[in-house]
């Protein structure tokens, strides 16, 4: 097992998961072609709220507004592709077990509860997003899942066909990864 990953399963120091939280506000912000809010001051647990609220509402009003949606959530997944590709350079992430092992430990960030299996298969049993978002959100902010895990494992594919906003008790989801990293 990859040393760097192991240590990360143990302890996330705060001054980490607020970075990590900073980075991917801000690659949203980007997509949405806004202004970085001012996260200065608040706690992680208050920026992990102030995140979810602004993703929820942004893309709320984009899709009231009818904004081409689709561009949207190509800059979202591109822009989260290229942030999974830094940390699959940064942490050596080679096959699907570390592939699985970092999704777990930057969506524990995130508070979400991520198992994924060598087989590819995945289950998200609690979602701190899940009551904030519709399922209409979910399923546009899910191109940031997406696009991560398409970096981290060199270009696999995240399938989701089963969420928590859509009343189910947990989200599952399939990742299909590249044949030469496998």
């Amino acid at each position: 097992m990859n040393p760097r990953l192991s240590a990360l399963k143990i302890y996330i120091p705060t001054f980490i998961k607020k970075k990590k939280l900073e980075d991917l506000f801000a690659l949203v912000v980007d997509a949405f072609g806004k202004e970085m809010p001012v996260l200065k001051g608040l706690s992680y647990r208050e920026g992990l709220k102030a995140f979810a609220m602004y993703t929820s509402n942004e893309a709320e009003k984009q899709i009231q507004e009818g904004h081409d949606m689709e561009v949207i959530k190509k800059k979202l997944s591109e822009n989260a592709r290229c942030l999974g590709q830094k940390i699959r350079k940064d942490f050596g992430i080679r096959g699907v077990k570390d592939v699985m092992e970092m999704s777990r430990i930057l969506y524990r960030i995130l508070e979400i509860d991520f198992r994924g299996e060598l087989s590819g298969e995945v289950t998200i049993k609690k979602c701190f997003f899940s009551k904030y978002y519709t399922p209409q959100v979910c399923r546009f902010i899910s191109s940031l899942d997406e696009g991560m895990v398409a970096g981290l494992s060199g270009g696999g594919k995240l399938s989701f066909y089963q969420r928590i906003t859509e009343d189910k008790d947990c989200c599952e989801a399939g990742l299909a990864m590249p044949e030469e990293e496998k």
